[in-house]
């Protein structure tokens, strides 16, 4: 698995590596089922600290990106819910088309833009 964390970034360090797994997820790098390094595994291989990958695999436990199994650890099992993720993106992207309208992008760009980035994860 291919992780690039950014350290001089404002960004935490937990949510990198979670938006990393996610992306890894949406572009079919890491498939249902697969299980992902140990916490001390990807703790040393990005070498950064335990509590920190914990940290992250926490988050993505409880956005049900993954289950917590004591056999095989981290496993990628994404959550079926589909009308509530919906609902969670309609308020994220509520507050993310407002900014695009004060700073006067068009329904046209929005399109665009969500398209070029949805055909990213084929």
């Amino acid at each position: 698995m291919f992780i690039e964390i950014d350290f001089n970034s404002d960004e935490a360090i937990y949510i990198q590596l979670r938006n990393q797994i996610i992306m890894g997820i949406a572009t079919s790098a890491l498939q249902e089922g697969e299980a992902l390094p140990s916490v001390r595994q990807l703790a040393d291989h990005i070498g950064i600290n335990m509590h920190t990958v914990n940290k992250a695999y926490t988050v993505l436990k409880q956005e049900g990106f993954i289950q917590l199994d004591r056999r095989r650890g981290a496993v990628i099992a994404v959550d079926v819910d589909k009308l509530e993720a919906i609902e969670d993106m309609r308020g994220k992207l509520k507050v993310i088309l407002a900014k695009a309208r004060c700073k006067n992008i068009s329904r046209e760009e929005v399109h665009e833009l969500v398209d070029e980035i949805f055909d990213e994860y084929k």
